[in-house]
């Protein structure tokens, strides 16, 4: 009877534990909602400039109003842990050349975000910098290996550090400590990953839209990264350039609404609703591109092209721009 009892009130616990999980609205959660729910979620910063996170924030007086404002993003949420962008992707074999920034094996990208201490069944709500789309970039290519390997329960801050400084809200330039956590992936959806023969599949038939997310510099071959053997972009591939992903307001970048991002592809001469694959130099940029067709414009059947225009043209696979003087 007595083992009974104990079942009884470990089931009731568990339950009520669930009915008052909370539920993310969405692939965005606001800096209000966040403030409103912090102690329910983990909060997981993805930055580059890992230095940051122990560094104070800068902020300058307006002399005309007297109002502050952020110069530059430091510190961090409180009760946030730190996963540097630099670990994100990795160098793995391909054919048997060593090829950079790719996503890692699910074993291995389970042991980074463990170490980190991100737990499994508790929302994880990433935070960029976003002062610029490049780190906020960052935090989208994780969020992407995380929808890879079968996590949902996941979400990014609009506006980022930078948005919760500029609403004046708690920061902290304590250092991380955190024991390993438990995290683990719950599927592999190979799915949202595109080779590079998918990419010449859509480059041929232009059944599949290919969005090349870098500046227009790039696209139009008029410069390149150093890493990226040749000028240009894909044949048949349409340009998203990356600034025009979000918008800025006090000093931080936000998404636009589903109605402008429609409208924006349209533009570009992009369908929202054919299947689109997602390319930049190395895979970072595209995360940009692919969060907002597949989680943002609700288009399911977008995948990001791992490895870009540096695997593709590694592969001795062919670019078009225009002539150079």
């Amino acid at each position: 009877m007595k083992k009974i009892q104990i079942g009884l009130v470990v089931a009731i616990t568990s339950f009520i534990g669930l009915v008052h999980a909370v539920s993310l609205p969405g692939p965005l959660v606001s800096a209000e909602w966040l403030a409103a729910n912090q102690s329910e979620v983990q909060i997981l910063e993805v930055r580059g400039d890992v230095a940051s996170y122990t560094r104070a924030p800068e902020f300058e007086i307006d002399k005309k109003t007297g109002k502050k404002f952020l110069v530059e993003v430091g510190g961090h949420i409180p009760e946030s842990t730190l996963l540097d962008f630099k670990k994100v992707r990795v160098d793995r074999m391909i054919d048997g050349k060593k090829i950079k920034y790719l996503i890692p094996e699910k074993a291995d990208f389970e042991k980074i975000i463990q170490s980190v201490g991100i737990n499994s069944d508790k929302p994880i709500v990433l935070v960029p910098i976003a002062q610029d789309i490049s780190d906020i970039d960052e935090a989208l290519r994780a969020y992407w290996q995380f929808k890879v390997y079968g996590e949902d329960n996941i979400a990014v801050l609009d506006g980022g550090m930078a948005g919760w400084l500029s609403e004046g809200r708690d920061f902290s330039v304590a250092p991380s400590i955190k024991t390993n956590g438990t995290w683990v992936g719950k599927a592999e959806r190979k799915e949202l990953i595109a080779n590079s023969e998918q990419v010449a599949l859509a480059s041929k038939t232009g059944k599949t839209t290919l969005i090349d997310a870098r500046q227009p510099v790039q696209f139009f071959g008029l410069n390149k990264r150093d890493y990226v053997g040749a000028y240009g972009h894909i044949a048949g591939a349409k340009e998203l350039a990356p600034e025009l992903l979000a918008k800025p307001t006090k000093g931080a970048l936000y998404f636009w609404d589903k109605n402008t991002y429609n409208a924006l592809f349209t533009s570009n001469g992009i369908n929202p609703k054919t299947p689109a694959i997602s390319y930049c130099n190395s895979g970072h940029l595209a995360a940009g591109g692919w969060f907002v067709m597949s989680e943002l414009v609700g288009n399911k059947s977008t995948k990001l092209y791992d490895g870009s225009l540096y695997l593709w043209t590694l592969e001795g696979r062919p670019l078009v721009g225009v002539p150079l003087n």
